[in-house]
């Protein structure tokens, strides 16, 4: 693989981006979704997402071959200073740094925003088994997550029941005067 460089995504870069995250969805039970979303649909989510936060694209020789990107943790004006954070590396590409070099340079935006806690929803097998293993949880302690909860059998899919747990990163300073993060459409 030559040289990765990560830039932001743009909406021409959707089919590449929903053809790598199709995978996950039709094939693991990272994803709890039951069916691949439309090109369209896709696309929405991208438009939304990247009005207030970063959507980044790993790239190598002009193919896209991962992407991350952030979002709200909650809906209200308290969580604002806290995101949830998504990742998906194409599985030819796993194994060769792009999910740190996503990571970090998402990290490196969002704290120039001011957002102070990157929070990642994971799905969770005791036993692993052929849809789910331990690579997101493990990739994401390596990147100093750490687990701050654990929901029991709440997804179902591909005939059986996953736990999901949530990993959080603190990455600014939390003070008793909090100025607010600076999103885009501000």
């Amino acid at each position: 693989m030559n040289y990765i460089s990560i830039r932001d995504a743009n909406l021409a870069d959707a089919p590449r981006l929903l053809e790598i995250y199709a995978h996950y969805v039709e094939r693991t039970a990272v994803s709890f979704e039951y069916e691949v979303p439309t090109l369209d649909e896709f696309r929405e989510r991208m438009r939304q997402t990247a009005r207030r936060y970063p959507y980044l694209v790993a790239e190598a020789d002009g193919r896209a071959l991962g992407y991350a990107y952030a979002g709200p943790f909650a809906s209200r004006a308290a969580y604002q200073w806290a995101c949830e954070t998504t990742i998906y590396v194409d599985r030819s590409a796993r194994g060769r740094g792009l999910g740190r070099m996503l990571y970090e340079a998402l990290e490196r935006k969002l704290g120039d925003m001011g957002i102070l806690n990157l929070c990642a929803c994971i799905a969770w097998s005791d036993a692993g088994d052929e849809y789910l293993d331990r690579a997101s949880p493990d990739f994401h302690a390596h990147m100093g997550y750490t687990k701050v909860a654990h929901f029991h059998r709440c997804g179902y899919k591909f005939g059986r029941w996953y736990d999901m747990i949530w990993m959080e990163k603190q990455i600014g300073e939390h003070r008793a005067h909090q100025s607010p993060p600076r999103f885009p459409e501000d």
